[in-house]
């Protein structure tokens, strides 16, 4: 391809991320109206896009609203990356080649940021699509640790065939609680060894965050994921309450359905500082559990019922415990970034978790008497314990122990004893416990048994 990509797509400097069930249709629509001037489909795997009529028409939905629209693929096989490509090029704009996912799914299956050790493969996967389609061909990808691999590994990708690099500044590693901050210095670095437009990703929660990104690196356009997701105005530099974009969301599911997983999950995100606080969990539970635009409607508009007042001003909202500083702390209404625990904080937090479980596991355990109980007994007490009562009305129901002496009694037991004391009550007062196989008769008196009932049901033969 030859030409400047970004200029043909419209200079966009506000880019919407490929996102796994989350950038689909209704959700492009509602961030394009807020300022998203490009936006890529959700990653879509090459091989079920090939294959499945359904799932293509599914995910190239569009309207005239939706372009410039970029669809993502991953795979690593270059002849079915070039048919799903070739499918989709009457629909959109450009074709991206996924690179950069770091999940274990797309280590499983060998694609995403797991190809970056196979530069040969890459370079054929790109070449393949750059010289077979009428559209441009891009890619997403993450960075090495080492900035001049970095800078080689871009610049391999452009000498490919790539029109326009993507590049987000986190190693595959770099995920999870172990995200951290993305490196801006390597984005800088590949921005001046490569001469193809380039969009940066990492570090991108707010609008000033978008400014100060392009300023310093220097890319042509920022795309954004998460700080999307939990604030579809960023691009509009506003904060508005969470209620807002839902009901706008809502009303473009009921134009351009999605699968209610997709719908659940945004408003997960929106609402997800109100949905943390104990007030709301009963709002949590209903969309967790229902899937029916009704349901959905419902948890929005009680959320709003509750705070809108708040938010007016008509109310006066008692924010509880804040730190006494000068920093601004934006009410749990209102959409704003969601702030991950430094990967070192995440660290020494689970460290100090597992210590604490090591320390309480060495304790002694007391009984209600104040009696030490041996962690072996606990054990088997806590197993007893999962059991699930016995119905019959012989079973005693509200207790654990036989009813003679400390230890666990039989769950199926008809006196409640344990097995010692079942044996004794048994042998002393001439009973029967088919559940401790406790039987008073003696070996003769049974053989004696069996004996006669089987010669008088040979008789009656």
């Amino acid at each position: 391809m030859t030409g400047n990509i970004w200029k043909d797509l419209g200079s966009p400097q506000f880019v919407l991320a490929p996102m796994v069930d989350a950038s689909e249709l209704a959700w492009r629509l509602l961030s394009r109206r807020h300022g998203a001037q490009l936006c890529y489909t959700p990653m879509l795997h090459s091989s079920v896009f090939c294959r499945d009529p359904k799932y293509r028409k599914e995910f190239l939905a569009s309207t005239n609203e939706d372009r410039p629209l970029i669809v993502q693929f991953c795979g690593n096989d270059p002849d079915i990356l070039l048919e799903a490509a070739l499918l989709a090029e009457p629909y959109c704009d450009a074709v991206d080649i996924n690179i950069g996912c770091p999940q274990a799914i797309a280590k499983r299956g060998h694609y995403g940021a797991y190809l970056q050790d196979d530069w040969e493969l890459l370079e054929k996967i790109v070449g393949t699509l750059s010289k077979n389609l009428k559209i441009p061909v891009t890619c997403k990808l993450r960075v090495f640790t080492e900035i001049d691999k970095t800078v080689d590994y871009a610049r391999m990708l452009e000498k490919a065939g790539a029109s326009l690099l993507t590049v987000h500044g986190r190693t595959r590693e770099q995920k999870g609680p172990l995200t951290g901050l993305a490196s801006w210095k390597h984005l800088k670095a590949v921005r001046e060894a490569i001469n193809i437009p380039m969009f940066a990703n990492g570090n991108i929660q707010c609008l000033q965050d978008v400014k100060r990104c392009l300023e310093e690196t220097k890319v042509e356009g920022v795309m954004t994921a998460e700080g999307n997701l939990y604030n579809p105005f960023i691009f509009d530099g506003t904060n508005p309450p969470s209620w807002e974009p839902a009901l706008e969301y809502l009303d473009l599911v009921e134009r351009y359905p999605a699968p209610a997983s997709y719908i659940r999950g945004h408003l997960f995100k929106i609402f997800q500082h109100l949905l943390c606080l104990t007030e709301n969990a009963e709002e949590r539970a209903l969309l967790a559990r229902y899937s029916t635009m009704e349901s959905f409607r419902d948890v929005v508009d009680r959320l709003k019922n509750r705070y809108l007042a708040y938010h007016e001003g008509k109310q006066v909202w008692n924010p509880g415990n804040l730190a006494d500083d000068c920093n601004l702390v934006l009410p749990p209404w209102i959409c704003q970034p969601y702030v991950r625990d430094a990967p070192q904080v995440h660290i020494e937090k689970v460290t100090a978790k597992q210590v604490e479980s090591h320390e309480n596991s060495k304790r002694e355990f007391i009984d209600e008497e104040g009696n030490q109980i041996s962690r072996k007994r606990m054990k088997k007490l806590r197993r007893v314990a999962r059991r699930p009562y016995q119905t019959s009305p012989s079973a005693r129901k509200h207790s654990i122990l036989c009813e003679d002496c400390p230890n666990p009694k039989g769950s199926k037991c008809e006196y409640n004893l344990c097995r010692q004391c079942c044996r004794n009550k048994c042998f002393n007062e001439n009973l029967n416990c088919p559940g401790h196989r406790n039987l008073t008769k003696t070996r003769r008196e049974v053989a004696t048994s069996y004996a006669i009932k089987r010669f008088n049901d040979m008789a009656k033969r």
